[in-house]
């Protein structure tokens, strides 16, 4: 399937947050509880990604599409916690959210996006980019380390609707 990645627009608000929600639901079953899943809303989502999607440059939402249908999503920004930079001397980046709609993962729309938002921040500059994964994502964790992540051994944990997710950092140069 040919993938074509554009930047989204306002009117993909909706969709990119039910691939976001969808695909929650079917990377951590068993890792966030039942009920933390079936809470998450599209359409709260869908608020955020409008806010998300009205931020100046760099950031950015690309997704991959495929004629009218969406079938990934790539959110980046600059980094969102500086505090924790690690590489203070390199503008830093973050790989805020990328999802794959449950249906089409495995058809390269999530390469598609992921390797469009390292050219986008290459592109503006960074030299530096890291991305948070929860820790018991292991098919995550295998994505990233084929793109050229690593771990670099700060962990966290992310609160989901008051539940804590432990998760971990990766990082690498965006170019």
């Amino acid at each position: 399937m040919p993938w074509r990645v554009r930047r989204a627009v306002p009117s993909d608000a909706e969709e990119i947050a039910r691939i976001n929600v969808d695909g929650a639901r079917d990377a951590y079953p068993g890792i966030a509880p039942h009920a933390v899943l079936e809470a998450l809303d599209v359409y709260n989502f869908a608020a955020a990604f409008g806010r998300v999607l009205a931020a100046p440059d760099p950031s950015a939402v690309l997704v991959a599409v495929d004629g009218d249908r969406v079938g990934a999503f790539c959110s980046v920004c600059p980094v969102r916690n500086a505090g924790r930079d690690d590489h203070p001397q390199l503008r830093t980046a973050e790989l805020a959210a990328i999802y794959a709609d449950p249906p089409v993962k495995g058809t390269g729309a999530g390469h598609a996006v992921h390797d469009a938002a390292l050219r986008h921040l290459a592109g503006a500059g960074f030299e530096h980019a890291v991305l948070w994964v929860v820790a018991a994502n292991d098919a995550a964790q295998r994505f990233y380390r084929r793109h050229g992540w690593e771990h670099d051994g700060v962990g966290d944990d992310y609160d989901v609707l008051g539940h804590a997710v432990p998760q971990v950092r990766f990082s690498r140069s965006p170019g």
